[in-house]
């Protein structure tokens, strides 16, 4: 049963100083919407960086061709070389623990940008050649037919994937595009899928604008010959892809007469390494903000731990005449801490309340966009709550020294106290 007169006269104490128990709500209040922020705007930035990967296999490296720089076996330093398929088949063959092989190929652009053209419409693309295995590494999510497979390789078919920014440009709304040919440098090529990509932001954008076409097809049509421009490559599972990018910079330098120290021959990029870093990264930052976060509530509940020795000090006297009638020392306890609960409670709430807020009102704002480095902020409310029971928890014991030094006071030297 609710005890009505001692919710007023906690209501009453708190309201006879209302400048100083509104400072002292303001730094718990302050403390937890702080924290909700920080959370908040941590989310965003990890939202943005992992909604750019999409389902970026984490996995993988790549490898593109450099100038030597070490002379070796007659050859000069400087020296040019290309990757070609002899490369891959070597590969394939002598790497036990590849999980996906995609050697790719990008095709030229005509003279004024425009390459691709269906009908009265036109556009500027980038076109790929692609094996099946780019699935693997880069997956789209095809929306209309099929990727590229391995019957196209073998064959040479001509035909294409593309992307939604390509059927949008095209295309007329409704129309469907499979099945249709379209014009890449003179060439007619078949439409066998279409797909938007996993991606947000920019990145998913300048993706939707690709066109995808077999490997072979594209070594054939542009006259690139064997020529391979680039590797993606993806280990199998609990596997470190570096072991992988090691035995495939071995193949290629013996293969092309590199000297075996000439790691500059060879370009790479290991996304494994960049993904652990960027995990370190926001460990860091979320340790940073519950760092801050927990030290501003802490400070928040000093205060009221502070403000509640000052009101034991100016109650002395109440204290010790309630002593003198009978009151028990737990209840001259519990009612100290009600008002540092009921005050910590009421700022925390109403701080973890406007930092949702915020942060909800943030994400509807952006909502559909948001860019490639913030993204639909939000905050886990488990977390939050979390925090405002240790919050109040807090509270709890920020008013227990004050009620345990009242306790002690005798009450006849209470009464004597001005």
């Amino acid at each position: 049963m609710i005890d009505i007169d001692k919710w007023n006269e906690i209501w009453m104490a708190l309201k006879k100083n209302k400048l100083r128990s509104f400072l002292t709500a303001f730094g718990v209040f302050w403390g937890i919407f702080m924290l909700v922020i920080m959370l908040g705007s941590g989310n965003g930035l990890h939202n943005a960086i992992y909604s750019n990967m999409g389902d970026f296999s984490t996995n993988s490296a790549f490898m593109w061709t450099q100038n030597t720089t070490i002379p070796y076996k007659g050859f000069p330093r400087g020296r040019r070389y290309n990757f070609n398929n002899g490369d891959t088949e070597l590969m394939l063959k002598n790497i036990p623990e590849l999980k996906a092989l995609s050697p790719r190929l990008n095709g030229w652009t005509s003279e004024g940008g425009i390459n691709t053209v269906r009908n009265e419409r036109s556009g500027a693309y980038s076109i790929m050649g692609d094996y099946p295995a780019w699935q693997l590494i880069d997956p789209v999510e095809i929306t209309a037919g099929r990727f590229v497979n391995d019957i196209d390789i073998a064959e040479k078919r001509k035909v294409v994937a593309i992307g939604k920014k390509v059927v949008d440009e095209l295309y007329k709304p409704g129309e469907n595009p499979i099945g249709t040919y379209i014009k890449i440098n003179g060439i007619y090529f078949n439409v066998v899928g279409v797909f938007k990509s996993k991606k947000g932001g920019n990145q998913g954008e300048r993706e939707e604008q690709n066109i995808h076409m077999p490997f072979t097809t594209l070594q054939k049509t542009y006259n690139f010959g064997d020529v391979v421009g680039w590797y993606a490559m993806s280990a199998q599972d609990d596997i470190p892809v570096e072991i992988v990018e090691q035995k495939a910079r071995a193949i290629i330098k013996a293969r092309h007469k590199i000297h075996p120290d000439d790691d500059r021959a060879i370009g790479g990029f290991n996304v494994e390494k960049e993904f652990r870093k960027m995990n370190g990264l926001f460990t860091g930052i979320n340790t940073l903000i519950w760092i801050v976060g927990i030290g501003t509530l802490l400070a928040g509940v000093i205060g009221v731990s502070n403000i509640m020795l000052v009101i034991v000090k100016e109650r002395t006297k109440e204290i010790g005449i309630q002593r003198a009638l009978g009151a028990k020392p737990l209840k001259v306890v519990s009612q100290i801490m009600n008002e540092s609960v009921f005050l910590t409670s009421l700022a925390g709430f109403v701080g973890l309340s406007a930092g949702v807020w915020l942060v909800e009102g943030i994400n509807r704002a952006m909502a559909g966009g948001g860019g490639d480095m913030f993204r639909d902020p939000e905050v886990d409310i488990r977390v939050a709550t979390i925090a405002l029971i240790v919050l109040i928890v807090s509270g709890a014991l920020a008013g227990l020294l004050p009620a345990s030094r009242a306790v002690s006071i005798k009450p006849i030297e209470a009464i004597r106290q001005d």
